[in-house]
């Protein structure tokens, strides 16, 4: 078992916050997801952490109403961004939603890479754009999340990886991007790299041959 791979399998529930000035303290390092509700999140948590239930998963969209935030260790969180798109709740409490999650975006130091998750099966739509380019403005390292990639035959969803990496190819520092399947745990290595990268986590020496 790989170092990020053990470090994450450690998440546990620390709080949630539905407004900014409840979260925790903000230092160490924090690994954000966020996507479009339905995009797949909860379950592309549970995936990467190895638990059916850390992150609740819903086929009702809007389910998480909340940041949530789970702690591996003392330095290091993944954190659940409320699902943005089309939960059937009132407009004040998405105004709320949208005012802790920028804030969220905007002033927390400790935030180090936001994954954003996409349905692979769908065009980016308004709410990825904004988040990605946000991520380019502010300089924090984005990695896009095709989900649900057994959804779609090798051919076109290959197509669709290349469609996302070149509209973002002018920002390779900040934008990459990979196909992801929860239910055939397709394309793990690969986020674990970046989560990594990110959480500042050492790979193992490897063996000499």
């Amino acid at each position: 078992m790989n170092s990020i791979n053990k470090l994450l399998r450690s998440a546990e529930y620390l709080t949630s916050a539905a407004e900014f000035s409840q979260c925790p303290e903000d230092a160490g390092l924090e690994v954000a997801f966020a996507g479009r509700s339905n995009a797949g999140k909860s379950s592309a948590l549970n995936t990467l952490t190895e638990q059916g239930k850390l992150a609740k998963t819903s086929k009702t969209p809007g389910r998480t109403q909340l940041i949530n935030f789970f702690q591996m260790d003392e330095q290091r969180r993944l954190v659940d961004l409320p699902g943005y798109g089309f939960a059937k709740v009132p407009e004040a409490v998405k105004l709320r939603w949208q005012r802790a999650l920028q804030a969220y975006l905007e002033e927390r130091r400790s935030l180090k890479g936001l994954i954003v998750l996409v349905d692979v099966r769908h065009p980016l739509k308004e709410f990825d754009l904004q988040m990605i380019e946000w991520s380019i403005d502010h300089s924090l390292p984005c990695h896009i999340l095709l989900t649900k990639a057994d959804k779609l035959k090798r051919g076109p969803a290959k197509s669709r990886l290349l469609d996302v990496r070149r509209q973002f190819e002018s920002e390779p520092e900040l934008v990459s991007a990979q196909l992801f399947s929860s239910l055939k745990k397709q394309g793990i290595e690969e986020a674990y790299t970046v989560l990594g990268q990110w959480l500042e986590v050492k790979s193992p020496p490897q063996a000499a041959q």
